[in-house]
């Protein structure tokens, strides 16, 4: 077999998907035909790429690699043929991005570097998504992605747009020996004497929206020690029995951190793609916006976790 681009396509539908079946479906194949052509392709790399399961299929670590690659030849094809965005021929222009706290941002940005190879991408880490609406008023930044919730959407002036990117659940991040490690999801409530790390105020309702669902459940947290560092950092000091933290739940666990949803999910996250209107052309801002949601893509399937949770109760999807 001469691997060819539609079996790429088969490879990154499956891992979008998270089944055989709903692959073929996007594809409009059978499922004996996605499931035979997988077999061929497999055999053609000569190892697994999915880990099959009762709840679907997961990418193996030599699987991620392969679709990495896979989406990146996809979008480079996909890339042929277009002009320049920048307008003049040999030109080049500079997309200046603020991003705050997000998984999907290295994704993003690589599968926007290959698709829109003649346009360079300059990345500013911000940590509050009010500090970027003000960036982008003040046209310091072009674009970026920023984060809200539900019934505290980002404000700002008409010369700002956003579009929704992904609203997802908020998790809970545990030391491997904790009390509750044998349920499949945690309540709120159950945590009410725990220590917590949290990040601190991103001045558009964090950790307002925390403070005020342990309220609902009934009680106030005991312990908060305000935490922005490297994610590694913070899962070694939850694996030391520090302290729970509530976590993205695309988050890849280290060996001794569960990662749990929350009973009934009081908590929910959207990340939004903002640029200013007029600066940025359409295309870039689609193709920010494409690159995005396919990252997250990519995330999901590699969070087993969020893919059995959501099987039950959450269709994936951006909005």
């Amino acid at each position: 077999m001469e691997l060819e681009l539609r079996h790429l396509r088969v490879l990154c539908a499956i891992a979008d998907a998270g089944t055989v079946g709903r692959a073929a479906a996007d594809l409009g194949y059978s499922q004996p035909a996605v499931s035979t052509q997988l077999r061929r392709i497999e055999r053609f790399f000569g190892e697994p790429l999915f880990v099959r399961g009762t709840t679907g299929v997961r990418l193996t670590p030599y699987g991620v690699e392969v679709v990495a690659q896979a989406r990146d030849v996809l979008a480079r094809a996909d890339a042929i043929g277009r002009r320049p965005a920048a307008g003049a021929a040999g030109a080049r222009q500079t997309l200046r991005v603020a991003a705050t706290n997000s998984p999907v941002l290295p994704g993003a940005v690589s599968r926007f570097r290959a698709r829109l190879p003649d346009v360079d991408l300059s990345v500013n880490s911000v940590y509050a998504s009010s500090r970027i609406v003000e960036l982008l008023e003040e046209g310091a930044v072009d674009a970026a992605i920023a984060a809200d919730y539900p019934g505290m959407e980002l404000t700002h002036s008409a010369a700002v747009t956003h579009r929704g990117i992904v609203t997802e659940p908020t998790f809970v991040a545990l030391p491997s020996g904790h009390r509750l490690r044998h349920r499949a999801q945690v309540s709120l409530a159950d945590l009410a004497e725990d220590a917590w790390f949290l990040t601190p105020d991103d001045g558009a309702g964090w950790p307002g929206v925390f403070y005020a669902a342990c309220e609902a459940a009934g009680f106030t947290p005991v312990a908060v020690h305000e935490f922005l560092g490297d994610r590694l950092q913070l899962q070694s000091m939850i694996a030391d029995g520090l302290g729970v933290s509530l976590v993205q739940p695309t988050l890849t666990p280290i060996p001794q951190v569960l990662v749990k949803p929350l009973a009934g999910t009081p908590l929910w996250c959207r990340y939004v793609l903002a640029w200013r209107r007029g600066a940025v052309a359409e295309e870039l801002a689609e193709t920010l916006f494409r690159s995005a949601v396919d990252a997250h893509k990519e995330l999901v399937a590699q969070s087993p976790h969020l893919r059995t949770w959501a099987a039950r109760t959450w269709s994936i999807a951006g909005t």
